[in-house]
């Protein structure tokens, strides 16, 4: 038994701090629930603290999740400190890792949001390959609430140029890579736009949702919001006959 655990592993989710993250998760998903995120057993949410990674199981309905539902990893080994017996693992699980992996995020929140869809849909039926392989939008107010790079860090890792919030007159892009029947085959296309657009704040999936990352909870959340407000407006343009870039 790890020494997180002090020999009872339920340690590792029991706590009155409603910041803690077996029940921030809990509490998070219920919201979610509520603004039709992760209709179903759909979507998800991990938080990373330190060296210990927390996951919404699968296959629980969101409304109805409690933190005893929780899974709990050791980040460096990858081995799970605690495991519920009636519930499997996240198959997004691997995608939460790789957002900790190459963007040092705090927080990973994957939504099948309907305006998440939608908005990849319109993308795919554009007959510019650009278009249908990233979602793009400046000159609208909400792109302030991303960050270049998703995760807020000072620096790009490999271009050592320093991020920030995205301005007014900047462009947002997301990269939309393409679905798969089964969700944990979608970490090495996740992993290789992650690499191929080092500024991005998500990654879509066609079809299928987003998956949203940031430097702790409060940043994730902050810019699931954002690209979800981003992705309705879109639609909503779209379907007026205007143009979003």
């Amino acid at each position: 038994m790890s020494a997180h655990t002090d020999q009872d592993p339920d340690v590792l989710i029991t706590s009155p701090d409603p910041m803690h993250p077996a029940n921030h998760i809990s509490e998070l998903c219920r919201k979610f629930y509520d603004l039709g995120w992760v209709t179903g057993t759909g979507g998800g949410v991990s938080i990373r603290k330190e060296d210990l990674v927390y996951l919404a199981p699968s296959g629980v309905q969101k409304e109805m999740m409690q933190p005893e539902d929780m899974f709990v990893m050791d980040w460096k080994t990858k081995e799970y400190l605690r495991r519920p017996l009636n519930y499997k693992p996240s198959a997004c699980t691997p995608l939460f890792l790789a957002a900790y992996t190459h963007r040092g995020a705090g927080c990973c929140i994957h939504t099948h949001s309907q305006w998440a869809v939608l908005v990849t849909l319109i993308c795919e039926s554009s007959p510019d390959w650009a278009t249908r392989t990233c979602f793009s939008i400046k000159e609208i107010e909400q792109i302030k609430g991303i960050s270049r790079g998703g995760s807020g860090s000072d620096e790009i890792a490999e271009g050592g140029r320093k991020l920030g919030n995205l301005g007014f007159f900047d462009t947002l892009r997301i990269p939309i890579i393409e679905n798969t029947a089964h969700e944990e085959d979608l970490t090495g296309a996740l992993e290789q736009a992650m690499l191929a657009w080092p500024e991005c704040a998500a990654v879509l999936v066609r079809r299928h949702g987003v998956y949203v990352w940031g430097k702790d909870v409060g940043q994730a959340k902050t810019q699931a919001e954002s690209l979800d407000y981003l992705f309705q407006l879109a639609v909503r343009m779209h379907g007026m006959g205007l143009k979003w870039t």
